[in-house]
């Protein structure tokens, strides 16, 4: 078993996608609480009850643009 899963998050035009470091696991949705939940349901599906990693980490990665 895992401690923890790290997820990237990065907010696109359609909404958000995740994707998991070090996993072939990606998931995406329209706004953040159901990523949450999309996130959650991918691990589960990834991972057997022995495998299963105890904690979920989201980094939400924010791009800005600035004009000169």
């Amino acid at each position: 078993m895992m401690d923890a899963i790290t997820f990237e998050v990065e907010e696109t035009e359609e909404g958000f996608i995740a994707r998991a470091v070090d996993h072939a696991i990606f998931t995406q949705a329209d706004s953040l609480d159901e990523l949450r939940k999309m996130v959650i349901d991918a691990v589960r599906c990834h991972f057997d009850e022995k495998e299963m990693p105890k904690v979920i980490k989201l980094r939400i990665m924010r791009q800005e643009v600035l004009s000169l």
